[in-house]
């Protein structure tokens, strides 16, 4: 077997870098590919203590969804070329969703890219990195559906106190926005031993926090014939000992049944938060979005969900300029909106997919017409998130501490976390006589009270009520310094990136 710490561009182990661009999913599978590689035996990439200008190997985990996201590789990759030209020995690798779509396109426009490769092969990625360094040419290798289920690969997390799971990849809608679908292919589900298996296993490790992730996480089960499944899933997750808080990302409306709301509100460790994509709020864009469900219909879900649980946030995402989008399309978006009372929105201004029946439709929306709704729905967004976000001053929650979530926490001196709602909250780590609490890690529970609301955030200036130190902050404590051990990758298939079987667990009822 060839190890990649072998090669003649340097004496010590090859470094590796992963640049990811899109959604929860990719962020996900770049969690699988950091840990594939570091399987392989290669380490991540210090900028601030490395000599060369890049790491030996980068690898781009791509996003097809926007139109830009074309020219954001190719420039991208541009801005790559003098470090490849300057060291051989470089490799540079694509994934994701726009090497799935454009394939050998990629080579073509950028013909110093070693290896492309789709999203039902992510496990292939070393062994195609050692077939092009072998070779001396690119490998292109795009298959049309999944081999192995992702969950299967090594994976390196980006947090040691919460954790992605996937519990389905691949949609069976057809929105004509969205080419996902041809991307990431029909929908095909886990079964539930295996996930609460996985969710078991990581708590083991210290985890306190899981997200349930699939394109269209609520209809979970239609592959096994199960329209229950994924409430049964939610209550099987709320008997996982250790298992503190648990989310889900994203459901579809058409699919978003009572059976799920209440598994929601009855199981303590399922959070008051849900992410409901509207996209809009006229019953005509819906039609012509071939999305199948109505405002009336999604205005229902929303006020099922704040009757069973009250203090739900619930976010959204909206389009803005969909073909034949019309001013009174537009308002009623805008009347959901003052609806639902969201506490956040992803808002988006349309853009063409080739590839998508959308982007052949007429009736475009003029570019200017777009930006002007765009920044009325933004307004109106952020006016109702800080409203909400004001009824908080002065409430008592629980954070679970994050890392890295605060941009200023170094200057102010705060920390930050999120509440079982999700927003989140700067505090200040101050025991009642002003000395600081020392100690609160990543991980930890502290308990605060909200003393200031803005609209995407909330802060906590007063002092500390509570801390609980937890397994997760152990997981944490663990990490610091912690050296992966290097291995080796062959030229061929067999059993690369396949870990042992996790431990059986029993299925959801």
């Amino acid at each position: 077997m060839s190890s990649v710490d072998s090669s003649p561009v340097h004496a010590g182990p090859r470094t590796y870098e992963v640049r990811t661009h899109g959604c929860q999913m990719n962020v996900h599978d770049s969690e699988r590919l950091t840990g594939l590689l570091e399987d392989a035996g290669y380490v991540a990439f210090d900028p601030t203590a490395a000599e060369a200008d890049a790491a030996d190997v980068v690898v781009f985990n791509t996003c097809a969804v926007r139109e830009n996201a074309d020219n954001k590789l190719y420039g991208n990759l541009g801005q790559l070329a003098p470090a490849k030209a300057k060291n051989p020995g470089m490799q540079i690798a694509v994934g994701g969703c726009l090497a799935q779509k454009d394939r050998g396109e990629i080579t073509r426009k950028a013909p110093w890219v070693d290896v492309v490769f789709g999203t039902h092969n992510i496990g292939s990625l070393p062994v195609l990195l050692e077939r092009a360094r072998v070779a001396e040419e690119a490998q292109v290798e795009i298959i049309e559906s999944l081999e192995v289920f992702p969950s299967t690969l090594p994976t390196k997390r980006e947090s040691a106190y919460a954790a992605w799971v996937s519990i389905s990849v691949g949609c069976n809608n057809t929105c004509t926005f969205c080419i996902v679908p041809s991307l990431r292919g029909k929908e095909k589900d886990r079964r539930p031993g295996e996930i609460l298996a996985e969710i078991e296993a990581l708590v083991a490790e210290g985890v306190s926090e899981v997200t349930l992730l699939g394109q269209n996480v609520n209809a979970y089960g239609v592959e096994f014939g199960d329209r229950q499944a994924f409430s049964k899933l939610l209550r099987a997750c709320g008997e996982i000992d250790g298992l503190e808080r648990v989310r889900f990302t994203s459901p579809h409306p058409a699919e978003f049944t009572d059976d799920v709301i209440e598994a929601m509100a009855e199981t303590a460790n399922v959070m008051p938060s849900l992410h409901m994509p509207l996209q809009s709020g006229s019953d005509q864009v819906l039609r012509a979005m071939r999305r199948s469900y109505r405002q009336s219909k999604f205005l229902g879900i929303i006020d099922r969900v704040r009757a069973a649980i009250p203090d739900a946030a619930i976010t959204t995402d909206i389009i803005v300029g969909f073909p034949g989008e019309t001013e009174e399309d537009f308002l009623a978006t805008m009347a959901v909106v003052e609806k639902a009372r969201f506490s956040g929105a992803f808002t988006f201004q349309y853009s063409k997919r080739p590839g998508t029946p959308a982007a052949v439709l007429e009736e475009q929306v003029p570019k200017a017409v777009v930006q002007e709704r765009y920044e009325r729905l933004v307004a109106l967004v952020n006016d109702i998130a800080w409203e909400e976000n004001k009824r908080l001053v002065g409430r008592r929650v629980d954070l679970l501490v994050s890392e890295g979530e605060g941009r200023k926490d170094t200057q102010t001196r705060r920390l930050s976390g999120r509440g079982p709602d999700n927003r989140l909250v700067h505090f200040t780590p101050t025991r009642p006589d002003g000395t600081a609490v020392e100690g609160i890690r990543p991980g930890d529970v502290v308990s605060v009270e909200v003393t200031y609301a803005a609209p995407h955030h909330l802060v906590a200036d007063g002092t500390v009520l509570d801390v609980r130190r937890t397994r997760s902050g152990d997981a944490w404590d663990l990490r610091q310094g912690a050296a992966p051990a290097a291995k080796g990758v062959g030229l061929g298939m067999p059993a690369v990136g396949i870990p042992a079987p996790l431990p059986p667990a029993p299925a959801c009822g």
